[in-house]
Protein backbone atom coordinates (compact mmCIF):
# COMPACT_ATOMS: atom_id res chain seq x y z
CA UNK A 1 0.00 0.00 0.00
CA UNK A 2 3.20 2.19 0.85
CA UNK A 3 4.05 2.03 -2.73
CA UNK A 4 0.52 2.53 -4.23
CA UNK A 5 0.26 6.03 -2.28
CA UNK A 6 4.03 7.48 -2.92
CA UNK A 7 2.79 6.71 -6.77
CA UNK A 8 -0.27 8.40 -6.14
CA UNK A 9 1.70 11.34 -5.04
CA UNK A 10 3.84 11.41 -7.66
CA UNK A 11 0.97 11.65 -10.39
CA UNK A 12 -0.79 13.91 -7.83
CA UNK A 13 1.90 16.63 -7.88
CA UNK A 14 2.38 15.84 -11.65
CA UNK A 15 -0.82 16.54 -12.53
CA UNK A 16 -1.15 19.60 -10.26
CA UNK A 17 1.07 20.57 -13.27
CA UNK A 18 -0.11 19.03 -15.93
CA UNK A 19 -3.43 20.35 -15.72
CA UNK A 20 -2.51 24.05 -14.28
CA UNK A 21 -1.49 24.12 -17.96
CA UNK A 22 -3.74 21.55 -20.01
CA UNK A 23 -7.21 23.77 -19.77
CA UNK A 24 -5.34 27.03 -20.73
CA UNK A 25 -3.71 25.90 -24.08
CA UNK A 26 -7.23 25.72 -26.34
CA UNK A 27 -7.49 29.13 -25.06
CA UNK A 28 -3.95 30.26 -25.64
CA UNK A 29 -4.26 29.08 -29.12
CA UNK A 30 -7.50 30.47 -29.69
CA UNK A 31 -6.98 34.09 -27.71
CA UNK A 32 -3.65 34.74 -28.70
CA UNK A 33 -2.64 32.60 -32.08
CA UNK A 34 -5.87 32.47 -33.80
CA UNK A 35 -6.73 29.37 -34.20
CA UNK A 36 -9.92 27.57 -34.90
CA UNK A 37 -11.36 24.07 -33.85
CA UNK A 38 -9.93 22.49 -36.19
CA UNK A 39 -6.91 23.37 -36.08
CA UNK A 40 -7.17 22.86 -32.06
CA UNK A 41 -7.65 19.21 -32.65
CA UNK A 42 -5.03 18.61 -35.52
CA UNK A 43 -2.83 19.78 -33.12
CA UNK A 44 -4.02 17.75 -29.74
CA UNK A 45 -4.60 14.19 -32.10
CA UNK A 46 -1.15 14.78 -33.76
CA UNK A 47 0.22 15.26 -30.05
CA UNK A 48 -1.44 12.34 -28.52
CA UNK A 49 -0.32 9.64 -31.52
CA UNK A 50 2.91 10.47 -31.93
CA UNK A 51 3.50 9.81 -28.67
CA UNK A 52 0.97 6.68 -27.93
CA UNK A 53 3.81 4.55 -29.72
CA UNK A 54 5.91 4.81 -27.67
CA UNK A 55 3.94 3.41 -24.64
CA UNK A 56 3.34 -0.03 -25.74
CA UNK A 57 7.96 -0.51 -26.48
CA UNK A 58 8.13 1.76 -23.01
CA UNK A 59 6.19 -1.17 -21.35
CA UNK A 60 8.25 -3.88 -23.32
CA UNK A 61 11.51 -2.44 -21.90
CA UNK A 62 10.36 -2.57 -18.51
CA UNK A 63 9.18 -5.64 -18.73
CA UNK A 64 12.44 -7.08 -20.74
CA UNK A 65 15.00 -5.11 -18.25
CA UNK A 66 12.63 -4.59 -15.16
CA UNK A 67 13.68 -1.38 -14.83
CA UNK A 68 10.23 0.46 -14.14
CA UNK A 69 11.18 2.91 -11.64
CA UNK A 70 14.23 4.07 -14.02
CA UNK A 71 11.70 4.65 -17.00
CA UNK A 72 8.86 6.06 -15.16
CA UNK A 73 11.48 9.02 -13.59
CA UNK A 74 12.46 10.00 -17.03
CA UNK A 75 8.81 10.06 -18.55
CA UNK A 76 7.93 12.42 -15.64
CA UNK A 77 11.04 14.48 -16.23
CA UNK A 78 9.48 15.54 -19.57
CA UNK A 79 7.29 17.48 -17.88
CA UNK A 80 9.79 19.54 -17.49
CA UNK A 81 10.96 19.89 -20.67
CA UNK A 82 7.61 20.88 -21.76
CA UNK A 83 7.32 23.52 -19.58
CA UNK A 84 10.25 24.80 -20.66
CA UNK A 85 9.40 24.07 -24.34
CA UNK A 86 5.74 26.41 -23.88
CA UNK A 87 7.64 29.16 -22.32
CA UNK A 88 9.70 29.69 -25.52
CA UNK A 89 7.24 28.66 -28.04
CA UNK A 90 6.24 31.63 -30.31
CA UNK A 91 3.17 29.94 -32.62
CA UNK A 92 0.98 27.51 -33.21
CA UNK A 93 3.36 25.18 -34.28
CA UNK A 94 6.06 25.88 -30.98
CA UNK A 95 2.60 24.68 -29.15
CA UNK A 96 2.79 21.38 -31.30
CA UNK A 97 6.24 20.43 -30.20
CA UNK A 98 5.54 21.30 -26.71
CA UNK A 99 2.34 19.24 -26.56
CA UNK A 100 4.10 16.16 -28.67
CA UNK A 101 7.08 16.69 -25.51
CA UNK A 102 4.37 16.54 -22.93
CA UNK A 103 2.88 13.47 -24.56
CA UNK A 104 5.99 11.96 -25.36
CA UNK A 105 6.81 11.62 -21.13
CA UNK A 106 3.37 10.12 -20.84
CA UNK A 107 4.31 7.68 -23.61
CA UNK A 108 7.24 6.89 -21.45
CA UNK A 109 5.97 6.89 -17.93
CA UNK A 110 2.29 5.10 -18.07
CA UNK A 111 3.09 1.52 -18.47
CA UNK A 112 6.22 1.14 -15.99
CA UNK A 113 3.86 3.34 -13.10
CA UNK A 114 0.99 1.12 -13.72
CA UNK A 115 2.79 -2.04 -13.86
CA UNK A 116 4.22 -1.15 -10.29
CA UNK A 117 0.66 0.03 -8.85
CA UNK A 118 -0.59 -3.54 -10.44
CA UNK A 119 2.45 -5.25 -8.53
CA UNK A 120 2.04 -3.37 -5.63
CA UNK A 121 -1.86 -4.50 -5.34
CA UNK A 122 -2.97 -7.77 -3.51
CA UNK A 123 -4.91 -10.05 -6.81
CA UNK A 124 -8.06 -9.52 -4.65
CA UNK A 125 -7.64 -6.04 -4.94
CA UNK A 126 -6.12 -4.61 -7.81
CA UNK A 127 -9.47 -2.22 -8.82
CA UNK A 128 -8.93 -0.98 -5.75
CA UNK A 129 -5.33 0.01 -6.44
CA UNK A 130 -5.97 1.54 -9.52
CA UNK A 131 -9.14 3.32 -7.77
CA UNK A 132 -6.77 4.77 -5.08
CA UNK A 133 -3.69 5.77 -8.06
CA UNK A 134 -6.61 7.64 -9.83
CA UNK A 135 -8.46 9.47 -7.05
CA UNK A 136 -4.68 10.87 -6.39
CA UNK A 137 -4.27 11.46 -9.82
CA UNK A 138 -7.93 13.34 -10.25
CA UNK A 139 -7.15 14.91 -6.76
CA UNK A 140 -3.86 16.71 -8.32
CA UNK A 141 -5.65 17.37 -11.74
CA UNK A 142 -8.32 19.02 -9.32
CA UNK A 143 -6.06 21.41 -7.41
CA UNK A 144 -4.04 22.14 -10.95
CA UNK A 145 -6.96 23.16 -12.22
CA UNK A 146 -8.70 25.34 -9.56
CA UNK A 147 -4.97 27.59 -9.27
CA UNK A 148 -5.25 28.22 -13.38
CA UNK A 149 -9.27 29.19 -12.76
CA UNK A 150 -7.66 31.47 -9.48
CA UNK A 151 -4.67 32.51 -12.33
CA UNK A 152 -7.27 33.45 -14.70
CA UNK A 153 -10.17 35.13 -12.12
CA UNK A 154 -7.43 37.69 -10.75
CA UNK A 155 -5.98 38.33 -14.70
CA UNK A 156 -8.79 40.90 -15.09
CA UNK A 157 -8.95 40.33 -19.15
CA UNK A 158 -4.84 39.84 -19.48
CA UNK A 159 -3.88 37.18 -18.70
CA UNK A 160 -0.22 35.72 -18.87
CA UNK A 161 0.03 32.56 -20.14
CA UNK A 162 3.77 31.70 -19.56
CA UNK A 163 3.31 33.40 -15.60
CA UNK A 164 1.32 30.46 -15.51
CA UNK A 165 3.72 27.87 -17.43
CA UNK A 166 6.35 28.75 -14.94
CA UNK A 167 4.54 28.49 -11.77
CA UNK A 168 3.57 24.82 -12.99
CA UNK A 169 7.27 23.49 -13.16
CA UNK A 170 7.01 23.87 -9.42
CA UNK A 171 4.42 20.59 -8.76
CA UNK A 172 6.47 18.85 -11.41
CA UNK A 173 9.62 19.39 -9.62
CA UNK A 174 8.03 17.72 -6.08
CA UNK A 175 6.61 14.71 -7.91
CA UNK A 176 9.91 13.78 -9.26
CA UNK A 177 11.09 14.14 -5.70
CA UNK A 178 8.17 11.37 -4.65
CA UNK A 179 8.87 8.71 -7.05
CA UNK A 180 12.86 8.44 -5.39
CA UNK A 181 10.72 7.02 -2.35
CA UNK A 182 9.13 4.40 -4.39
CA UNK A 183 10.53 0.87 -4.41
CA UNK A 184 10.28 -1.07 -7.46
CA UNK A 185 10.02 -5.28 -6.65
CA UNK A 186 12.87 -6.53 -8.93
CA UNK A 187 11.35 -10.30 -10.30
CA UNK A 188 14.59 -12.56 -10.62
CA UNK A 189 14.38 -14.60 -13.88
CA UNK A 190 16.62 -16.53 -15.94
CA UNK A 191 18.31 -15.01 -18.84
CA UNK A 192 17.02 -16.45 -22.26
CA UNK A 193 16.48 -14.90 -25.35
CA UNK A 194 12.66 -13.21 -25.58
CA UNK A 195 11.02 -13.33 -28.17
CA UNK A 196 9.27 -9.68 -29.45
CA UNK A 197 5.51 -9.46 -28.11
CA UNK A 198 4.59 -8.69 -31.54
CA UNK A 199 4.93 -12.53 -32.53
CA UNK A 200 3.31 -13.79 -29.80
CA UNK A 201 -0.14 -11.80 -30.45
CA UNK A 202 -2.00 -14.57 -31.87
CA UNK A 203 -1.49 -16.63 -28.30
CA UNK A 204 -3.03 -14.01 -26.39
CA UNK A 205 -6.21 -13.96 -23.86
CA UNK A 206 -8.88 -13.87 -26.43
CA UNK A 207 -10.94 -11.09 -23.69
CA UNK A 208 -7.56 -9.03 -24.16
CA UNK A 209 -7.47 -8.97 -27.95
CA UNK A 210 -10.93 -8.19 -27.93
CA UNK A 211 -10.66 -5.27 -25.08
CA UNK A 212 -8.32 -3.55 -26.97
CA UNK A 213 -10.42 -3.74 -30.19
CA UNK A 214 -13.24 -2.30 -27.99
CA UNK A 215 -10.70 0.33 -26.66
CA UNK A 216 -10.18 1.29 -30.32
CA UNK A 217 -13.41 1.37 -31.91
CA UNK A 218 -14.69 3.55 -28.31
CA UNK A 219 -11.69 6.20 -29.13
CA UNK A 220 -12.57 7.26 -32.63
CA UNK A 221 -15.23 9.45 -30.59
CA UNK A 222 -13.80 10.07 -27.37
CA UNK A 223 -11.81 13.31 -29.00
CA UNK A 224 -9.84 15.26 -26.81
CA UNK A 225 -11.13 16.89 -23.89
CA UNK A 226 -10.44 20.39 -25.41
CA UNK A 227 -13.52 20.17 -27.50
CA UNK A 228 -15.56 19.90 -23.78
CA UNK A 229 -13.90 23.63 -23.21
CA UNK A 230 -14.25 25.03 -26.74
CA UNK A 231 -18.37 23.56 -26.54
CA UNK A 232 -18.64 25.55 -23.59
CA UNK A 233 -17.33 28.74 -24.97
CA UNK A 234 -19.54 28.41 -27.66
CA UNK A 235 -22.85 28.44 -25.40
CA UNK A 236 -21.87 31.35 -23.60
CA UNK A 237 -19.13 30.50 -20.96
CA UNK A 238 -15.98 32.63 -20.27
CA UNK A 239 -12.41 31.21 -20.71
CA UNK A 240 -12.38 31.09 -16.67
CA UNK A 241 -15.90 29.80 -16.02
CA UNK A 242 -14.94 26.78 -18.67
CA UNK A 243 -12.08 25.90 -16.71
CA UNK A 244 -14.15 25.47 -13.53
CA UNK A 245 -16.13 23.27 -15.32
CA UNK A 246 -13.86 20.80 -15.97
CA UNK A 247 -11.97 21.60 -12.34
CA UNK A 248 -15.85 19.76 -11.45
CA UNK A 249 -15.05 17.27 -13.66
CA UNK A 250 -11.96 16.27 -12.20
CA UNK A 251 -13.10 16.87 -8.60
CA UNK A 252 -15.63 14.25 -9.24
CA UNK A 253 -13.68 11.93 -10.64
CA UNK A 254 -11.26 12.18 -7.88
CA UNK A 255 -14.40 11.80 -4.92
CA UNK A 256 -15.61 8.14 -6.84
CA UNK A 257 -12.18 6.85 -8.45
CA UNK A 258 -11.88 4.30 -5.35
CA UNK A 259 -15.33 3.75 -5.18
CA UNK A 260 -15.53 2.57 -8.43
CA UNK A 261 -12.71 0.89 -8.30
CA UNK A 262 -13.55 -1.15 -5.65
CA UNK A 263 -17.01 -2.04 -7.27
CA UNK A 264 -15.27 -3.48 -10.11
CA UNK A 265 -13.35 -6.26 -7.54
CA UNK A 266 -16.82 -7.07 -6.20
CA UNK A 267 -19.18 -7.12 -9.17
CA UNK A 268 -16.60 -7.94 -11.88
CA UNK A 269 -14.85 -5.42 -15.01
CA UNK A 270 -17.21 -6.15 -17.58
CA UNK A 271 -20.04 -4.66 -15.38
CA UNK A 272 -18.44 -1.68 -14.59
CA UNK A 273 -16.96 -0.61 -18.40
CA UNK A 274 -20.08 -1.19 -19.94
CA UNK A 275 -21.96 0.94 -17.35
CA UNK A 276 -19.36 3.65 -18.43
CA UNK A 277 -19.71 3.30 -22.13
CA UNK A 278 -22.79 3.94 -21.73
CA UNK A 279 -22.17 6.92 -19.12
CA UNK A 280 -20.27 8.48 -22.07
CA UNK A 281 -22.61 8.27 -24.19
CA UNK A 282 -25.26 10.19 -22.03
CA UNK A 283 -22.84 12.80 -21.33
CA UNK A 284 -22.10 13.40 -25.14
CA UNK A 285 -25.64 13.32 -26.20
CA UNK A 286 -25.73 15.86 -23.63
CA UNK A 287 -22.72 17.97 -24.51
CA UNK A 288 -24.15 17.67 -28.00
CA UNK A 289 -27.70 19.00 -27.43
CA UNK A 290 -27.14 21.50 -24.53
CA UNK A 291 -28.75 23.91 -24.43
CA UNK A 292 -28.55 26.12 -21.22
CA UNK A 293 -25.64 26.49 -18.74
CA UNK A 294 -26.68 24.37 -16.09
CA UNK A 295 -26.98 20.97 -18.09
CA UNK A 296 -23.22 21.63 -19.27
CA UNK A 297 -22.73 21.74 -15.20
CA UNK A 298 -24.53 18.34 -15.09
CA UNK A 299 -22.68 16.90 -18.05
CA UNK A 300 -19.18 17.71 -16.41
CA UNK A 301 -20.19 15.99 -13.75
CA UNK A 302 -21.32 13.13 -15.18
CA UNK A 303 -18.62 12.89 -17.07
CA UNK A 304 -16.48 12.72 -13.88
CA UNK A 305 -18.53 9.58 -12.94
CA UNK A 306 -17.67 7.86 -16.55
CA UNK A 307 -13.83 8.74 -15.66
CA UNK A 308 -13.96 7.16 -12.40
CA UNK A 309 -16.02 4.21 -13.67
CA UNK A 310 -13.58 3.16 -16.37
CA UNK A 311 -9.87 4.40 -14.60
CA UNK A 312 -9.68 1.32 -12.28
CA UNK A 313 -11.53 -1.48 -14.33
CA UNK A 314 -9.99 -1.18 -17.86
CA UNK A 315 -6.48 -1.22 -16.05
CA UNK A 316 -7.32 -4.08 -13.57
CA UNK A 317 -9.10 -6.12 -16.80
CA UNK A 318 -5.78 -5.87 -18.67
CA UNK A 319 -3.70 -6.15 -15.83
CA UNK A 320 -5.40 -9.64 -15.10
CA UNK A 321 -5.73 -10.79 -18.49
CA UNK A 322 -2.55 -10.24 -19.52
CA UNK A 323 0.64 -13.04 -19.16
CA UNK A 324 2.72 -11.62 -16.51
CA UNK A 325 5.67 -11.63 -18.19
CA UNK A 326 4.04 -8.78 -20.61
CA UNK A 327 1.79 -6.90 -18.37
CA UNK A 328 3.75 -3.76 -18.37
CA UNK A 329 3.67 -4.70 -22.26
CA UNK A 330 0.16 -4.60 -22.53
CA UNK A 331 -0.46 -1.99 -20.30
CA UNK A 332 1.81 0.10 -22.87
CA UNK A 333 -0.55 -1.03 -26.04
CA UNK A 334 -3.66 -0.26 -24.74
CA UNK A 335 -2.08 3.08 -24.26
CA UNK A 336 -0.76 3.35 -27.63
CA UNK A 337 -3.91 2.03 -29.07
CA UNK A 338 -5.96 4.74 -27.38
CA UNK A 339 -3.14 7.04 -28.56
CA UNK A 340 -3.03 6.06 -32.58
CA UNK A 341 -6.83 5.94 -32.24
CA UNK A 342 -7.38 9.98 -30.69
CA UNK A 343 -5.39 11.77 -33.92
CA UNK A 344 -8.32 10.39 -36.46
CA UNK A 345 -10.74 10.74 -33.42
CA UNK A 346 -9.70 14.89 -32.72
CA UNK A 347 -9.02 15.38 -36.51
CA UNK A 348 -12.59 13.55 -37.04
CA UNK A 349 -14.08 16.22 -33.99
CA UNK A 350 -12.40 19.10 -35.40
CA UNK A 351 -14.30 18.96 -38.77
CA UNK A 352 -17.12 17.77 -37.84
CA UNK A 353 -17.42 20.70 -35.71
CA UNK A 354 -16.71 22.72 -38.44
CA UNK A 355 -18.74 21.48 -41.19
CA UNK A 356 -21.97 20.59 -39.32
CA UNK A 357 -21.53 22.30 -35.69
CA UNK A 358 -20.91 21.92 -32.44
CA UNK A 359 -23.50 19.18 -32.43
CA UNK A 360 -21.83 16.52 -34.76
CA UNK A 361 -18.55 15.97 -33.36
CA UNK A 362 -20.58 14.84 -29.90
CA UNK A 363 -23.48 12.84 -31.55
CA UNK A 364 -20.76 10.65 -33.45
CA UNK A 365 -19.17 10.02 -29.94
CA UNK A 366 -21.96 8.97 -27.98
CA UNK A 367 -23.03 6.52 -31.01
CA UNK A 368 -19.20 4.97 -31.21
CA UNK A 369 -19.59 4.60 -27.35
CA UNK A 370 -22.83 2.58 -27.45
CA UNK A 371 -21.43 -0.10 -29.83
CA UNK A 372 -18.42 0.20 -27.61
CA UNK A 373 -20.39 -1.22 -25.03
CA UNK A 374 -23.01 -3.31 -26.82
CA UNK A 375 -19.81 -5.26 -27.77
CA UNK A 376 -18.77 -5.63 -23.88
CA UNK A 377 -22.49 -7.10 -23.45
CA UNK A 378 -22.18 -9.55 -26.29
CA UNK A 379 -18.62 -10.80 -26.64
CA UNK A 380 -16.49 -10.34 -23.60
CA UNK A 381 -16.64 -13.50 -21.08
CA UNK A 382 -14.01 -12.35 -18.15
CA UNK A 383 -13.92 -16.50 -16.91
CA UNK A 384 -12.45 -17.52 -19.92
CA UNK A 385 -9.26 -16.63 -19.97
CA UNK A 386 -5.50 -18.25 -20.79
CA UNK A 387 -2.13 -17.07 -20.37
CA UNK A 388 1.07 -17.22 -22.96
CA UNK A 389 2.82 -20.14 -23.21
CA UNK A 390 6.66 -19.66 -21.65
CA UNK A 391 9.23 -19.26 -24.15
CA UNK A 392 11.58 -22.23 -24.67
Amino acid sequence: MQNIIFLGLVSFFSDISAEMVYPLIPLYLTSVFGATPALVGVIEGIAESVASLLKVFSGYVTDKYQNKKPVAFLGYATGLIYKVALLIASSWAGILVARVIDRVGKGIRTAPRDALVSESADKNSIGQAFGIHKALDMAGSSLGILIAYLLLTKAHGNFNYKGAFLISAVPAIIGLAALLFVKEQKQVRESKPREPFWTRIKDLDNNLKLYLLVTFIFTLGNSSNTFLLLRAKSIGFTDTSAVLLYFIYSLTAALLSVFFGKLSDKIGRKKVLVSAYTTFAAVYTAFAFASSAAMLVIAFIVYGCYAAMVAGAERALIAEVAPPELKGTMLGLHGTIVGIALLPASIIAGFLWNAFGAVAPFAFGACLSLVAAIMLVFLLNQQQTKSLPANE
